[in-house]
């Protein structure tokens, strides 16, 4: 399935990953100018297939646009953020951990029961919080929670494991 403009970006394809592995800082020349350009022609390909409604006769306001419509328009205004992994290489080229982070507790509060109360889903948030955490920055998981366990863990916001 997908959109008709999926084969335009590609992780695999982008040299922005390829910098990525090889802990690049940087791109290197002519790579981020080209992805802009190709980014901008993927943008104007997609503007001609979802051009702006236009205005009627005797209305006032703004015309509503459709969301085809709406995320081009946002996707322009906001170019330099959206490609800010061309500038930033410690910036990930997707969101992919961020919407893993939410997978699990969506997922659990579509399972009846799961959380009878709103202190168990702050303390599951909690925890899958510190973990999360904990493997982004590579430490030792098992090590970090069994020095949780008697206190407070070690570089936790004030408040977490009171």
């Amino acid at each position: 399935m997908g959109n008709r403009y999926d084969h335009a970006v590609r992780p695999s394809q982008c040299p922005v990953g390829e910098a990525q592995d090889q802990d690049l800082e940087t791109l290197p020349a002519g790579n981020g100018e080209h992805l802009r350009t190709r980014y901008d022609t993927i943008l104007s390909t997609a503007k001609a297939g979802n051009p702006p409604r236009s205005c009627h006769p005797g209305t006032r306001g703004r015309v509503t646009q459709s969301p085809a419509g709406n995320l081009i328009r946002q996707l322009r205004e906001r170019r330099n953020k959206v490609l800010r992994f061309l500038t930033d290489l410690r910036v990930p080229f997707d969101n992919n951990p961020a919407e893993r982070d939410l997978r699990m507790p969506k997922l659990k509060q579509k399972v009846p029961g799961c959380f009878r109360s709103n202190t168990s889903t702050e303390d599951f948030a909690i925890i899958r919080s510190y973990l999360s955490t904990l493997r982004k920055q590579s430490d030792d998981m098992f090590n970090s929670l069994v020095l949780t366990l008697p206190g407070p863990p070690p570089n936790a916001p004030t408040g977490v494991a009171e």
